[in-house]
């Protein structure tokens, strides 16, 4: 028995090696004559990138995570210069934020009013471009846009199927000069994003699917695009496994990874994928009693060797592998402490991403994972053999 599903994806996307020369060709599509590209600078001085948006209005965002304020800004400079479409280029923080501020200069609304849910999303007059720097986010293809709230160290977002870009252009080669640690926290923010499609509450087929394909090229181009960032061929894998596992969010939710990692990034000021691979093999550990089944489609995926009792522990395993392979700081190593504890368990029981895991989590599991990510040892250097 097939229970009743439906989803709509409507993103134009072009995949491959020199992607983002479509950029003026789509604008043409659009039929836009006056975009502004939002760009942080060293994204803007990239060969490709510098390029494709010659002669083209720039907006230069401020460097770190996405703020209300940073959208607020944004806003205001598309109220003055009023352009027919928008073009966002690099990381989920470019992109989130020009998706929220395009949705509220369209309404003539503040974003905190779509943020605190007192209006609702319509369609946005102008279209939108998202051309992906890094390869874990997603959000060239998803609906959502996730913000900092500084005050309560809380992460709140805003999602929209209407807030998705038109058109996404997704070059791995705008992610070779990727950092090493942006590397491997985008990756691990892939990797949850894909396997949540295929065990969360309210996945689908189709979210399954791509979440396990995009399993496969991840767990194929991590660890080699970590060991040498100018691997074309890694860069390539790594890159479809973040699209697949956008698609696969987008047609469902992330679990409890999330959750946890939003309480971690919100409260410390840590980048998102870091935040989210710091408790990934231990929440995963926490739903496997819920989701055996599915986790063992995972760990397949992962080219996790077969053996032992089918209880999801194999993906636990596969994750923690992966994790050690590229050398992936724990806890301690990024600075949690057990004294952040209490107010980690606080903001992530109140998370939106804890109601779709495939396990009802309770108080005792939020501590219970925070405690088993916080006691690992070093992972161990980043061996290339």
């Amino acid at each position: 028995m097939v229970d009743p599903f439906s989803f709509h994806l409507p993103v134009r996307i072009r995949f491959g090696e020199g992607a983002v020369a479509a950029l003026p060709g789509v604008l043409a599509e659009l039929g836009a004559t006056a975009p502004i590209v939002v760009v942080e600078a060293p994204v803007a001085a990239l060969g490709d990138v510098a390029r494709a948006i010659a002669d083209m209005d720039v907006y230069e965002k401020a460097p770190g995570e996405p703020t209300v304020a940073l959208v607020d800004d944004l806003v205001a400079h598309l109220d003055a210069r009023r352009p027919d479409a928008v073009v966002a280029i690099g990381g989920g923080s470019a992109l989130d934020i020009a998706k929220a501020a395009r949705a509220a200069h369209s309404q003539g609304t503040p974003f905190a009013r779509l943020l605190g849910g007192d209006e609702p999303v319509v369609e946005p007059r102008i279209g939108l471009v998202a051309v992906p720097t890094t390869s874990g986010t997603g959000s060239e293809v998803s609906g959502g846009a996730v913000v900092v709230d500084p005050g309560s160290g809380r992460k709140l977002g805003v999602a929209s199927p209407l807030m998705r870009a038109q058109h996404a252009l997704v070059d791995p080669l705008l992610t070779l000069g990727l950092p090493r640690a942006a590397t491997m926290g985008t990756g691990a923010d892939a990797l949850a994003q894909a396997i949540g499609g295929v065990i969360v509450r309210n996945g689908n087929p189709g979210s399954v699917a791509l979440g396990l394909e995009a399993c496969r090229h991840v767990a194929a181009g991590l660890p080699a695009a970590v060991a040498d960032g100018g691997d074309r061929a890694a860069r390539a894998e790594l890159s479809l496994g973040s699209l697949l596992a956008g698609l696969s969010m987008n047609l469902s939710d992330c679990g409890a990874d999330h959750a946890l990692g939003h309480a971690i990034g919100g409260r410390l000021g840590l980048p998102h994928g870091l935040s989210v691979g710091l408790v990934l093999a231990e929440t995963l550990d926490v739903d496997r009693v819920a989701c055996a089944g599915r986790l063992e489609r995972v760990a397949d995926a992962l080219g996790e060797a077969r053996g032992g009792a089918a209880d999801g522990s194999r993906a636990v395993r596969a994750v923690r592998r992966l994790l050690a392979e590229i050398g992936f700081p724990t806890c301690t190593e990024a600075g949690v402490d057990e004294a952040a504890v209490d107010a980690l368990v606080a903001l992530a029981r109140d998370d939106y991403c804890l109601t779709v895991s495939p396990h009802t989590w309770s108080e005792g599991d939020i501590r219970r994972a925070y405690a088993d990510a916080l006691a690992l040892g070093p992972r161990g250097p980043l061996t290339t053999s």
